[in-house]
């Protein structure tokens, strides 16, 4: 089995190495790079934007490479970092070899690490985001005895020329495949490449958003991955979001992951799937249904929903998406298959059936049923989320969850398996609290509950001052209403974040 794994593994260094990339060393960074004839070496980190830096290495002996590899390289803090002073601002970046993937797009054969930040004492920097969720992980784990796994859905717009050849309906492009999509090829190359680059990928397809604006036609897609461990989860979808941008500079279109493009038209979201795990095996739920710890990292989850707005929801267009009756969740409340809900549990494969016997009757005998494939699903973050924090924003929530007596009668009270929007049903929608509707009032819920995020040494104070801030800075308390029927200063404002994170 693992030399299968080994064998269908698309990442060139899995492959070359014969070993899975998480067993990856130093020498067999440097053997990968002399056999391969790698020129150059490039270090990524994320910075305070959430989006990849790069420093640039040629290759130009062994000495110089394992100097490289074994002590890493000196960094401008306070170039990266708001709340890192200028005057103490020297940080090493670290390569971690487990991360190692061929660049798909450079010119020369090209090696990418990703990085960590330490400090000059050679201790890891406490506010880098990545830091920040490997000690949320590490805290999940010791505290519970289970593991925390999650995945997103990557949703973004294409936004091209329209050719007019094979139109398609307006907001009717969900599973849309060749002629009726124009950038289905787009989408095929950027999955290839993600999983060349390790990502761990689920499928992908069109999604509902399609409509034309004047010459250019815009065009939703998703790709959605498998769960993994929370700090994989967040960098493929980093790597992804890079990988899909650089395609739309090489095919000359805009890549979008803006939570609201226009008006009436389909939002992008990056919901977050979430599992629990013990022992390696998913015990979100077992044949009866949900098991008690899925009811109780859902109710966590909702306790602090409202704050979790301030990591996933971090410009003023993420609330234009946040409204009802456009399949995003404005409530908190959780739901089994309810799209309308703040955290959904999609249909599982709970029950051991015959589906694949009675579509193929040919086949014969035992036909292996893979069961334990149950998540939930957090439906509020979108493309402007900063990945790391909401990531251990969530498992820290789901922790709290875990560890709370009365965690499953507030997810019972929470339960909502109907539209809540329909007239019918404003009873129960009366009972539910609303999430935030700014980026301002997200900043008034994260300083409300600052204290739960910042216990246990996990999130710096300073870096929740840095989100406060910032989202303080919009001064967007009353945008919705400014914007009402003003589509050229909505279309303004669109374009102001078409680029977020």
């Amino acid at each position: 089995m693992r030399e299968l794994e080994i064998l269908m593994n698309p990442n060139q260094l899995v492959q070359h190495l014969k070993k899975p990339a998480d067993e990856f060393t130093r020498y067999d960074i440097i053997k990968f790079i002399d056999d391969k004839k790698i020129e150059m070496l490039n270090f990524r980190y994320v910075g305070e934007d959430g989006k990849l830096k790069t420093l640039n290495f040629v290759i130009t002996g062994k000495n110089y490479l394992e100097s490289i590899l074994a002590t890493g390289e000196r960094v401008d803090g306070s170039s990266l970092f708001s709340y890192i002073e200028a005057g103490s601002s020297d940080l090493y970046v670290i390569p971690r070899f487990s991360t190692a993937f061929v660049n798909p797009f450079a010119e020369k054969p090209t090696l990418d690490i990703l990085c960590s930040f330490y400090t000059k004492d050679g201790q890891a920097l406490e506010s880098a985001p990545e830091y920040i969720l490997k000690k949320a992980h590490k805290l999940f784990l010791e505290k519970t005895g289970y593991t925390f796994k999650a995945m997103g859905e990557l949703e973004y717009y294409v936004i091209g020329k329209d050719d007019d050849l094979y139109p398609g309906e307006d907001q009717k492009g969900y599973h849309s495949s060749l002629p009726f999509t124009n950038y289905e090829q787009l989408r095929l190359e950027a999955m290839h490449l993600i999983a060349q680059c390790g990502g761990k990928i689920k499928y992908g397809h069109s999604e509902v958003g399609n409509f034309k604006d004047g010459s250019f036609i815009y065009e939703q897609h998703e790709i959605e991955f498998m769960p993994v461990d929370p700090e994989n989860a967040v960098e493929q979808l980093i790597i992804a979001k890079w990988i899909l941008r650089m395609l739309g500079k090489k095919y000359g279109v805009v890549i979008s992951f803006a939570p609201k493009i226009t008006v009436g038209k389909a939002g992008s979201g990056m919901h977050i799937h979430f599992q629990v795990d013990k022992d390696d095996v998913n015990i979100m739920a077992n044949e009866n249904g949900l098991t008690e710890v899925a009811k109780k990292v859902i109710s966590g989850i909702l306790g602090r929903a409202q704050s979790l707005t301030a990591f996933g929801n971090t410009i003023p267009t993420s609330y234009l998406r946040l409204v009802p009756h456009q399949e995003a969740p404005t409530m908190v409340c959780w739901g089994d298959s309810n799209r309308s809900a703040l955290v959904r549990v999609p249909l599982g494969w709970l029950k051991k059936t015959e589906m694949i016997k009675d579509a193929n009757p040919q086949e014969r005998g035992v036909v292996p049923y893979v069961t334990g494939k149950q998540t939930a699903e957090f439906r509020v973050p979108d493309g402007s989320a900063d990945l790391y924090h909401l990531l251990a924003g969530l498992i820290l929530a789901a922790m709290e969850g875990i560890l709370n007596p009365d965690a499953i009668k507030k997810a019972e009270e929470l339960y909502v398996n109907v539209n809540i929007f329909n007239d019918k049903q404003k009873h129960i929608l009366e009972k539910l609290v609303a999430l935030p509707a700014s980026c301002s009032k997200s900043a008034d819920y994260l300083e409300i509950e600052r204290k739960f995020y910042e216990s246990d040494g996990i999130f710096p104070s300073g870096t929740i001052n840095t989100f406060i801030k910032k989202l303080k800075s919009y001064n967007d308390e009353r945008l919705s209403e400014e914007l009402f029927g003003k589509n050229d200063k909505i279309k303004d404002l669109v374009d102001k974040y078409i680029h977020c994170m």
